[in-house]
Formats: structure tokens, sequence, C-alpha cells
């Protein structure tokens, strides 16, 4: 599955050019995050919310805090601006060598990152989780995972190198439904040989590490049907990578603040009581769904398709593109915010409460969830803002940006884990992620003097009225035939059902009120079984 880039023309072309790249990316990674929860439930039935659980994903989030300052974050913000604007003026022929010699580099300087990780693992975990040094086992524990699956940074670098080529070749599927296999490669891990090890948990964390390398190498074969071939290089003078690099360097503070943000909330979480770690783990993991099908998906496309804009020279489609984008994001992550919060307790039920994971774990990820659902339109905006911002090849911005809000963050961190326990560090994280979006979009408009302001308040305006009348149909539903200690099968039907009857009247409210997205997405189904207009 492909969206080819579009021919020069009218800027209907790259908007439809850009949804259709949103929709693919967006299916993989539904494929991805359905395989994701199935992880999450088993993990959950086998160890629960306790000091197992909290040992792994601590560890496994030291390399993914690293990932996004080399790898998915900074490295596409910087590479896809200045490899589409190599392709403009060279093609892929002469604009392969870029990728080559990129490889090399951060090859050569993530072996030394992953020798130092394992090496200085200790003292590692005692700066992200000093709460678990009181518990020698769980310290320990922590320790022997990070070890183990910091060279799940390498590979996984390289294959988010693979990705931001593809995508700025059009290809947008196979770099998005990668990370299914590192689920599934965790699964099978999980169930295979988890007492086969004397700490469980290292089964997940080899499971990490085999899917990482199966991320990188699902992406060699379309790359290799492109034309492309790797020729050993290592210039560092070269002006496209030292373009890249230097692009990097505030990128990757700037798309890391929330993964940031998440790490600060696990610091303090670890002073709080045992399972808060895993609560916000369960609760993130929820709000991460419609973020990453559709909100990450729509700021995947987007940044390709703003970045070949600006190479040709049309910095003034950029405001029509942004405002596509971002009533795009408001389409769904609306009627999610409102949908996660009602269906808190529900989801949490149904997907987890079993086995090692009790009413309090639910209780505690359910507020979890709620608490991060109230940032999610923030959460989506920030990624298709920044790629405006990113296809001018300003990088600069948005970290100065990120910085304040990180800041922020902190602050909030403080003032509300008290009152609210883990509670408070996900609303924090929520609060300094609208401060966030809005300074963006204020400091965009005024460089672009126009973001379609109006337009994308209007569209807002009939999504949330829409929202409302949809989270009353949901709640009523829930509170009729939703029974906690049904079986689980009649849960998930319920479950199901009301986010059907949640579907069915938002898209009914949207299409009375005259949205012109669900007109679109009406039309567009339409066509696809074939009855045409």
């Amino acid at each position: 599955m492909t969206a080819d880039p579009p021919s020069p023309g009218s800027e209907r072309s790259s908007k439809e050019y850009l949804t259709r790249a949103a929709g693919s990316v967006a299916l993989a990674t539904l494929i991805s995050r359905l395989f994701g929860y199935l992880r999450d439930m088993i993990i959950a039935d086998l160890f629960g919310a306790r000091s197992a659980a909290d040992a792994f994903f601590v560890a496994f989030r030291i390399p993914n805090l690293l990932r996004r300052f080399t790898a998915e974050g900074a490295l596409t913000a910087a590479f896809v601006p200045v490899y589409s604007e190599a392709l403009k003026r060279k093609g892929k022929p002469g604009a392969f060598p870029i990728i080559c010699n990129l490889l090399t580099i951060l090859t050569a300087l993530l072996m030394v990152v992953t020798a130092g990780g394992v090496i200085f693992a200790p003292w590692i975990v005692k700066v992200i989780a000093p709460g678990f040094t009181s518990d020698p086992h769980t310290y320990e524990l922590t320790t022997q995972l990070t070890r183990i699956m910091f060279p799940y940074l390498l590979v996984i670098s390289i294959a988010a190198t693979f990705m931001a080529a593809l995508n700025s070749m059009g290809r947008f599927f196979i770099p998005a439904i990668a990370p299914a296999l590192l689920n599934i490669s965790i699964i099978i891990c999980a169930l295979l040989f988890y007492d086969k090890f004397e700490e469980p948990t290292v089964a997940l964390a080899i499971g990490v590490l085999i899917g990482g390398v199966l991320q990188m190498a699902v992406q060699i074969p379309p790359l290799l049907k492109l034309g492309f071939r790797y020729v050993p290089s290592f210039d560092l003078k070269d002006v496209a990578t030292r373009k890249i690099g230097l692009l990097m360097i505030p990128a990757a503070f700037g798309m890391a603040v929330a993964e940031i943000n998440v790490f600060v909330d696990t610091i303090l979480a670890s002073l709080l009581p045992e399972g808060s770690v895993s609560y916000l783990f369960y609760g993130n993991r929820l709000v991460q769904f419609p973020l990453g099908v559709f909100g990450v998906a729509v700021g995947i496309a987007a940044l390709p398709v703003m970045s070949r804009e600006v190479a040709e020279g049309k910095t003034a489609k950029l405001a029509e593109l942004l405002s596509h984008s971002l009533r795009l994001i408001l389409f769904v992550s609306i009627p999610s915010t409102v949908g996660l919060i009602i269906l808190a307790n529900p989801m949490i039920n149904t997907l987890f409460e079993r086995g090692q994971f009790d009413e309090t774990a639910r209780a505690g990820s359910a507020l979890a969830l709620s608490l991060y659902a109230v940032g999610l339109v923030a959460f989506a905006g920030v990624k298709v803002t920044v790629s405006a911002f990113y296809s001018l090849q300003d990088t600069s911005t948005p970290t100065k940006v990120a910085a304040l809000c990180m800041v922020l963050n902190i602050a909030l961190n403080l003032l509300l884990m008290g009152p609210l326990k883990h509670g408070g560090l996900a609303l924090a994280t929520s609060i300094s992620s609208m401060v966030n979006i809005l300074a963006l979009l204020w400091l965009l408009r005024k460089r672009l003097e126009s973001i379609d302001g109006f337009n994308i308040a209007r569209s807002g305006a009939i999504m949330l009225a829409a929202s409302v009348i949809m989270g009353g149909a949901v709640y009523g539903y829930i509170v009729q035939f939703y029974a906690y200690n049904d079986a689980l099968m009649i849960r998930a039907f319920h479950l199901f059902s009301a986010i059907t009857v949640g579907v069915v009247v938002y898209m009914g409210f949207m299409l009375v009120f005259g949205s012109r997205e669900a007109i679109s997405m009406k039309n567009r189904i339409a066509v696809k079984l074939g009855f045409g207009l």
C-alpha cells in the first residue's frame, strides 16, 4: 500500500494526498495498536501492577526516551525536509548517498552510546527511578532489564532512518505497521518463555530486542525496490548530513518533550505508592490509541507533504495544509476525549482486570486515563503543528516552546501530585501540552500571517457539540447495560456496542451540522463501497 506523491498542481491534490497518506498510516497503526493492547493485556495478566511490572516499564522507557532523541522524533523531523529538498534537486539516485552516509555515522555513534548504556545501567536507573533504590530486588531487576534492552536503541534508530526515507518517497504503510512486529515479538516471548527464566520479565525484554530487529528488517525490501543500495560512507563534511545533524540538535529536545514529561512522571510516580508507575503506563497506553492511530498518522503524513511544498517554493500553501490537518485531528480527538473519559473504567475493566490486575489497579489506571485524555487534543495538535515548523527547516522554535512547557510540567507535577497522587502527574502533562499547542499556533500565525483560525474554530465548535451529545448517549448505554462482574465476552460486547453507539451518534450529528470532514468521510466510504456520488 503506497501513497505516491502528487504531481505539481492544485492545493486540492496535496490535501487529498495528505488524507490518503494519513489513512494508510492510520490503518497500519491501528493494526499495530491492536497487537499492542493484546500485549498489554498479557503483561497485565502475568504481572499486574506490581514491582516486576514497574521494573520492566521503567527499563523499557530508558531506550525509548533516547530513541526520541536519536531516532523517530528528531531524525524524522530533520531528515524529511532535507531529503525532500534533495529529491527535488537531484532525484532518487542523487539523494540515496545521504541515506548511506547517515546510516554509517548514526550506527557508529549509537554503538558507543549503547555500550555506555549497558555499562552505566545501575546509575541510569538511580536517576530515572530513584524510588526503586529502597527496594534492592526491584532496583537490580530494573538494571538487568535495562542492560538487555539498551541495544534496542541501535536497531530502532536504523529502522527510523529507513522509515524517514520511505515516507519521503511516498511509502507509508510498511514503516507504520513495523511496530506491530515489536508487539508480536513481546507477546510470543511472554507466552513461550515466561516460566523459563528466574525473573519472568526477562522474557519481555528479550521480546523487545527481537522486535526491534524485525522492525528494521521489514523495511529493507521496500527500500531495495525503490532502487536503494547501501554503499559505506563516513563523510562528516557532507552538506546534507551536517544540515540534518544541525536540525536534529534542537529537534531532539523538542520532539522528546512528551517523553521527557512522561519520564518526569515516572520519577515522581516511583516515590508514590506501589503501582503508580503502572497506573500511568496503562492510562497513557489507552490515550495513545486514538493519538497513535490518527493524531500521529496525520503528523507523519503532513511532514513530507509540507516539506515538498516548501521545497517547491509554495510556502503559501502551508496555512491551508495546516488548517486541513488540524481539522482532521479535531474530528477524531474531540470525540475520543469525551469517549475515553466516560468509558475509562469499563475499558480498563474489560482490557486488563484479570489475574494480578485487581479493582484497585483498575481505579488507579482509570484516573490516569481520564486525566491524560483531557490533553488528547493538544497532544495530537502538537504533532501536526511542529510539522509545519520542521517543513520550514525550523527546529529551534518548537524546542524553545517545549523547554518552557517542560518547566511548567515539572512545576505542575509538584503542585498536583500531593492532592491527586499519580492523577496529578497525568493532569500536569495534559495542561503543559495545552500551553504548548497554543503557543506554537500563535507563533506560526505570526510567521504565516494566517492559519485559517476561523474555520478551525468553527469546525472545532461543531465537533464539540456533537461530542457532548455522543457522550450522553454512550453514558446512558453504559449505565443501562454494562456490569463489571459479567463474563469477559459480555463486557467486551457491551463496550464495543457503546463505542459503536458513540460513533453512529457522533457521525449522524456531524452530518446534520454540515461538517465538511464528516461529509468528506461519508463520500469516501460511499466511493470505496462502489456506490459513487
